[in-house]
């Protein structure tokens, strides 16, 4: 029984342990992206993800944009309209992706965005506690990739520094761990994403998840 205890307890901390490293490794703010690529990639459902990537389209820090997980009611002039001052880009060099529901998703549809345009570096647009996981399905969709840029955003009001202090943000940051764990242990599994049993239980009756916020938007991954 003692051991038992022991044993739980060591679990229990280096659960906890990898938590607080976690925690380190999310961005507290928004930097200068660090080079250019040849393609920028948005994840949906978080705020301010989808006009950031779109500002950086704008001022040449790709050549393309996809935005993905896009719900099936969100049009391209719906997009427009809430980034009026970017429509000629959004007209001229947008996608549009629907199919992904979920992080796996968003990632085999950023391999086959990338491969349809022959890009070989990616820069990666989501939310600063969204990213590790992010990376860790673009890591395993896209071996061999040139490179991966990541770029966070933080959320008005997020303060993951403090997040002892904010049951919310507690709450956000511990679901995310654990889906960055069950997703590494997946990865080092599965050889690859398209033939994920995980995807396809995951998004089995699950919404897509819309592009514009906060009217229409849905939720995170």
């Amino acid at each position: 029984m003692k051991a038992a205890l022991g044993i739980a307890g060591l679990g229990g901390a280096a659960l906890f342990g990898g938590f607080l490293a976690f925690v380190a490794c999310v961005e507290r703010d928004e930097r200068p992206l660090d080079g250019r690529a040849d393609g920028i990639v948005a994840l949906t459902g978080g705020a301010q993800r989808i006009g950031d990537a779109i500002d950086l389209l704008a001022n040449g820090y790709g050549r393309r944009l996809l935005i993905t997980g896009v719900n099936e009611r969100t049009s391209r002039d719906e997009i427009a309209r809430l980034n009026p001052s970017q429509r000629h880009w959004i007209t001229c060099c947008v996608d549009l992706d629907y199919r992904a529901r979920n992080t796996i998703g968003n990632a085999i549809e950023t391999r086959r965005w990338m491969r349809l345009h022959r890009f070989s570096t990616v820069a990666v647009v989501t939310s600063n506690y969204h990213m590790p996981r992010t990376l860790v399905e673009l890591d395993h969709a896209l071996p061999g990739i040139e490179r991966v840029v990541p770029y966070p955003v933080v959320a008005e009001g997020f303060d993951a520094g403090r997040w002892w202090q904010h049951p919310a943000a507690a709450r956000l940051l511990a679901s995310e761990y654990l889906k960055f764990l069950v997703a590494w242990v997946r990865t080092r599994f599965e050889d690859d994403p398209e033939r994920s049993r995980a995807a396809i239980l995951m998004g089995r009756g699950k919404p897509t998840k819309v592009v514009v916020e906060p009217r229409l938007m849905q939720g995170r991954p």
